[in-house]
């Protein structure tokens, strides 16, 4: 029914192709019977050992006008377990676009946040426009922001030119960015004070890519440069945002420096022993509380206290 139905409208086409020899080719098999077109099909792999339908799987290659698979030993096991000349079966290997998977590695500037205003990401996305460097690229981390001050990332990127730099992740698990700060060269988040007046406080995200030891870029802004000893430019400063990228990318002594030195930063200013702290401050509280609350030796036996008790 599926082949008649597509049939009506093969009657324009010159040769019908099917991209596996699962369904594909039983619809293909069958619209070659009553339309009367050459039938091509590519074989990849899985119809080889668990085909849906072996004994018409066998009829529809028979009918092929000229089989391609994807390897030199599917060729052979057509031939060892279907019986089907090697001289009908051409090898076209699957392709790629090589411009695409350049061997050189990437300069990659991570950054991860919620997409709103005083996250920076047009400032990023402005330097990273102004150095018009093919060769660098930044992965944004993150999602929608719920805030009044949300801000279309992608647009943004799109409006500047650069969507072909930047590549856009998503939400991730905790291993999944981990293993993204341990793969980037640098991180940056260049946090300003947002147009409703909202500032940071000191982002997470900044704490955790010195914990691993990567040199960090970042602004001028309230608790930061209290910590973060280098680099560090003024907020909504997109030439020096993009001089200090510059900087970064093109001496890898500083990198290893400033890695070096963040994970020192790291270590002192974030131990885990710090949540042990506020621990700490709430059993204080409450053992002010019950000493205040605890009733004293003295007022135990008193009528007054045990009357009122009662």
């Amino acid at each position: 029914m599926i082949a008649w139905s597509l049939a009506r409208h093969m009657l324009d086409v010159d040769v019908i192709y099917a991209t596996f020899g699962d369904h594909k080719l039983f619809v293909g098999y069958f619209c070659k019977r009553i339309v009367e077109k050459p039938l091509v099909v590519t074989i990849h792999a899985y119809e080889l050992y668990d085909n849906p339908n072996p004994r018409l799987f066998l009829h529809a290659l028979n009918a092929c006008d000229q089989i391609i698979t994807v390897t030199d030993y599917n060729r052979e096991y057509l031939r060892d377990h279907f019986a089907i000349d090697p001289a009908r079966v051409e090898v076209v290997r699957c392709g790629l676009d090589i411009a695409d998977y350049r061997p050189e590695a990437k300069f990659t500037i991570l950054i991860v946040s919620f997409f709103v205003e005083r996250k920076g990401h047009d400032i990023l996305f402005r330097a990273i426009k102004q150095l018009d460097q093919e060769d660098i690229e930044v992965w944004v981390v993150g999602g929608e922001g719920t805030e009044t001050t949300a801000v279309d990332v992608r647009g943004l990127a799109k409006q500047l030119g650069i969507e072909s730099r930047v590549a856009f992740f998503g939400k991730q698990s905790g291993n999944a960015l981990k293993a993204m700060y341990r793969a980037c060269d640098v991180f940056c988040l260049p946090c300003r004070t947002d147009s409703a007046g909202v500032a940071e406080g000191f982002p997470v995200v900044i704490m955790e890519a010195m914990a691993m030891g990567k040199p960090v870029i970042t602004s001028r802004h309230v608790e930061i440069p209290r910590i973060v000893k280098e680099i560090i430019v003024a907020e909504n400063d997109v030439d020096g945002l993009a001089q200090a990228i510059r900087q970064v990318y093109e001496s890898r002594e500083l990198r290893q420096r400033l890695a070096q030195q963040n994970r020192v930063i790291a270590e002192h200013y974030f131990p885990a022993a710090n949540a042990r702290k506020t621990v700490a401050i709430m059993q204080r509280l409450a053992g002010d509380l019950e000493s205040e609350t605890s009733t004293p030796p003295m007022m135990e036996s008193s009528p007054t206290t045990a009357s009122y008790q009662q």
